[in-house]
């Protein structure tokens, strides 16, 4: 903790009274009763392997994502490589966001693609298609763009760019279960939709994943890839993974999904209640959507105004977490700042480099109460009085 921080009388860290003794929950994971006995009934049943409870999974998706063609998998992570091989080839470039998860470029990475980094829109926080215009190439053959936090981004100017280039389109939806951009699912858009079903995933089995795309060519050879390149038993048409979900994942997934629109709009309110609040907090930008889209909230990131307080984000953090507010920063760095990824750093991104030290998120999942919101309140209230500029 910094000198000045130090100087914060009051603060639970410096020895006060924290508003809660008792953290609010920053997320809720937990399994209901329906969703144990739809996993029994499939242990019950020996058929463990991906079979009906799966395709009942991916039905039920489709049809809730207008998506033509659904396939589960493994995870969010091979998703995207499943969807990433047969839209680009080994050596192409590939526009890909600077502000996302690891795994949106480091699947680029695995299928032989370069990744361009693109920069992030510094209200929205999603991709800039302006930015992306600016960093085409002659080589540059797909774009992948993550709708993050459970917002969705422009997806008009993307498809714009995508035609007027010829770019292949993915849209790494892992976090925006059930978003919409003007009324439709997001499978209803580019060449191939991913998700993560992921423990703290809006929707999650554990681990799992979809790929959703509308076109027929394209679905067979995902479900190809998915297992062995396998036409028949034991007849390959060609060489694929072993990406399969299981049926006791299906069956989890089914279970959850009868709650999940309910789930979504109390997400909703939950995020408006937040607005309120941090509208009353001098410094404290609330996140802000992308206009005609549905936000889901799979996370709420707020930003730092500049000069607002005299203390770090992460010290800031540090003494939300004492006063029993608990944080989490998605993300400590941008993607071209990885070490894994050092040797495609050579675009610049100063939204996404500001971003990493400006940005944190407030719990946000449908068990949030009337009592956990005031103490959020009363703890951002006086951590922010305490630690002003």
């Amino acid at each position: 903790m910094s000198t000045l921080a130090n100087s914060a009388g009051g603060l639970a860290i410096n020895g006060g009274t924290p508003v809660s003794p008792k953290p609010v929950p920053f997320m809720s994971t937990a399994l209901t009763q329906a969703d144990i006995d739809a996993a029994t009934a499939v242990l019950k049943s020996g058929m463990l392997r991906a079979a009906k409870k799966c395709e009942e999974f991916e039905q039920r998706w489709g049809a809730m994502t207008q998506a033509k063609h659904t396939m589960t998998c493994a995870n969010g992570t091979v998703a995207l490589q499943l969807a990433y091989e047969p839209l680009f080839k080994r050596g192409d470039d590939v526009l890909v966001p600077a502000w996302s998860y690891i795994a949106t470029v480091s699947m680029v990475v695995a299928r032989g693609g370069n990744p361009i980094f693109v920069d992030a829109n510094p209200e929205t926080f999603q991709i800039d298609v302006a930015d992306a215009a600016r960093k085409i190439t002659p080589k540059t053959t797909a774009i992948a763009v993550t709708h993050l936090y459970g917002g969705v981004a422009d997806i008009d100017a993307v498809q714009a760019l995508a035609a007027k280039h010829n770019l292949k389109v993915i849209y790494d939806a892992a976090q925006a279960h059930l978003a919409t951009y003007k009324g439709k699912g997001l499978g209803a858009f580019g060449d191939a939709v991913t998700y993560s079903l992921y423990a703290t995933k809006n929707l999650a089995t554990g681990e799992g994943g979809f790929v959703t795309c509308n076109d027929d060519a394209l679905a067979r050879q995902i479900k190809l890839l998915r297992s062995h390149g396998e036409t028949d038993k034991y007849l390959h048409e060609q060489v694929g993974y072993n990406y399969r979900l299981n049926d006791i994942a299906g069956a989890i997934g089914c279970s959850r999904l009868d709650r999940l629109e309910a789930q979504t709009a109390q997400r909703q309110k939950n995020a408006a209640r937040y607005d309120a609040i941090l509208a009353k907090i001098p410094g404290f930008l609330a996140p802000k959507v992308t206009p005609n889209t549905t936000c889901i909230w799979h996370l709420y990131t707020v930003r730092i105004a500049d000069g607002a307080l005299r203390c770090t984000r992460d010290e800031f953090c540090k003494a939300l977490m004492g006063e029993g507010v608990p944080t989490a920063v998605h993300y400590p760095r941008p993607l071209p700042k990885q070490p894994a990824l050092a040797a495609w750093d050579k675009k610049n991104t100063p939204v996404s480099d500001d971003l990493s030290t400006r940005v944190f998120c407030l719990p946000m999942h449908h068990d949030l109460s009337d009592e956990h919101f005031g103490i959020i309140e009363a703890a951002l209230n006086k951590v922010a009085k305490a630690m002003r500029g």
